[in-house]
């Protein structure tokens, strides 16, 4: 190789490198208790089965900041813990929907096979409680991440 080739070829290395190492990424951030598992996406619903009424239920998170923004919830029938107030709400598919604006440092979210605890991306459904044991906490956060971490960690 000649020394333009080989100043060119190192040239690009090191530039792969700077990008591994030091561009950050905003992601969605499922800790488990054993892996923590990335989702680029800007935007997530959360699904599932509500131990008392047994009927869906269905949140949409987006990202603000490091915080994670609720901005809408779906659910067919009133009952303990069901949104009080909204400044917009419609029936939709047999759901009501509520539009809701709170945002969350972080969610604790406790996951089972009963109630059936799903992601739910533009393409995809992942049935995150089959990822770790029945009642075992997912921590979620909105952050950024250099883009090593996202290779090394896993992608949902």
């Amino acid at each position: 190789m000649n020394k333009n080739k080989r100043r060119w070829f190192w040239s690009i290395a090191a530039l792969i490198l700077l990008t591994i190492f030091f561009i950050k990424i905003p992601v969605f951030s499922f800790e488990f208790e054993d892996r923590t598992y990335y989702l680029i996406d800007q935007t997530f619903q959360l699904k599932w089965i509500h131990s008392v009424e047994k009927e869906e239920w269905i949140e949409t998170y987006k990202k603000s900041e490091d915080q994670l923004l609720l901005t809408e919830t779906y659910f067919k029938t009133f009952g303990a813990g069901v949104p009080s107030n909204s400044e917009n709400t419609e029936l939709v598919n047999g759901f009501v929907k509520m539009d809701i604006d709170l945002k969350y440092p972080e969610l604790n979210l406790t996951v089972s096979e009963n109630v059936q605890t799903t992601i739910l991306t533009d393409d995809r459904e992942i049935p995150i409680y089959t990822f770790t044991s029945d009642y075992a906490t997912v921590h979620i956060t909105s952050k950024s991440i250099y883009l090593w971490q996202l290779i090394s960690g896993g992608l949902l």
